[in-house]
């Protein structure tokens, strides 16, 4: 019970909602199997309660790869509507700024571009951004004013995925847009309307993949739910190495091995970068090499 189990989110239920009820399901489990061990459950990446898509639970040792996950980039499929923009920025909230530009199919492929790459961008008033210690959504839900610094992100790819037209304009159009961490879709729907000359807010958000992990084996709620009743969560979850896939394997030896999970330092394997020690098909710890030395980066005690 040492891995992820990735779920497809469904609407409404927020990240904390989710690892809440993987730990039910998890406590389930035990009652029908009649176990006693408990498990840390910590998610890899926040999802808006208005988004759907992958988001990766750790569960037990694989929570210590959870910060790693949150670094990772991510796909997403979102819908704009344009002609109104909202104080979210989201379908959810209230209508703030309305325009009745609609912008062609060539004039978003025109400015597109404009979006890809390094960009800056202004993240929403309505985020979980802490702002002298709070958080910016309990200042903006209290009508305060919130004033978002900007940050620097990279687009990767954006691509034209759907569209609804109108009169030979656009009333709608879903993109998908592979983005570095930070990103926010809903401040890239925003800045995108703005740069047609129109409002706009999101519709639909649809993570489709979050670092290695993809809608390919997520499952939904209902299924882990039906698996915990069973016992069998376990046939659900991917190993813990799962999310290290772009890791290289470092081969230990049973006295090295020892030595990395006592925290001890390797000399005399010349490598450079992040590795995955492996002690035949157990997962030992990642370590970090500069040149011979090896150093113990996040220790699993498996």
């Amino acid at each position: 019970m040492h891995g992820w189990l990735i779920l497809d989110k469904p609407h409404g239920l927020g990240s904390t909602q989710a690892v809440s009820a993987v730990k039910r399901a998890l406590r389930t489990q035990r009652e029908v199997l009649g176990g006693t061990e408990k498990w840390k459950v910590g998610h890899g990446g926040t999802l808006d309660p208005l988004a759907t898509g992958v988001l990766p639970i750790a569960i037990g040792e694989a929570t210590k790869l959870a910060g790693r996950m949150l670094d990772s980039d991510k796909i997403y499929d979102f819908t704009i509507a344009f002609g109104a923009q909202t104080d979210t920025l989201d379908l959810e909230g209230k209508v703030i700024a309305e325009s009745d530009v609609r912008p062609t199919l060539a004039e978003l492929e025109a400015i597109l571009p404009r979006f890809t790459g390094p960009i800056e961008q202004a993240p929403p008033a309505y985020s979980a951004i802490l702002i002298d210690g709070q958080r910016a959504y309990d200042l903006a839900r209290k009508g305060e004013q919130v004033e978002m610094k900007t940050r620097s992100v990279t687009i990767h790819e954006l691509t034209i995925a759907g569209q609804e037209q109108e009169e030979g304009a656009l009333a709608s159009v879903t993109l998908r847009a592979h983005v570095s961490k930070g990103t926010y879709i809903r401040s890239l729907a925003r800045d995108i309307a703005l740069a047609l000359g129109t409002v706009g807010h999101v519709t639909m958000l649809r993570r489709i993949k979050a670092g290695p992990f993809t809608l390919e084996t997520a499952i939904s709620l209902d299924k882990l739910d039906e698996a915990a009743r069973g016992g069998d969560i376990g046939e659900l979850m991917l190993p813990l190495t799962a999310g290290l896939d772009d890791i290289p394997a470092l081969a230990v030896s049973p006295d090295e091995a020892l030595a990395l999970r006592q925290g001890k330092m390797l000399m005399g394997k010349p490598h450079t970068g992040l590795l995955l020690a492996m002690l035949g098909d157990t997962p030992v710890a990642l370590v970090e090499s500069s040149g011979p030395e090896i150093r113990v980066v996040r220790g699993f005690n498996l």
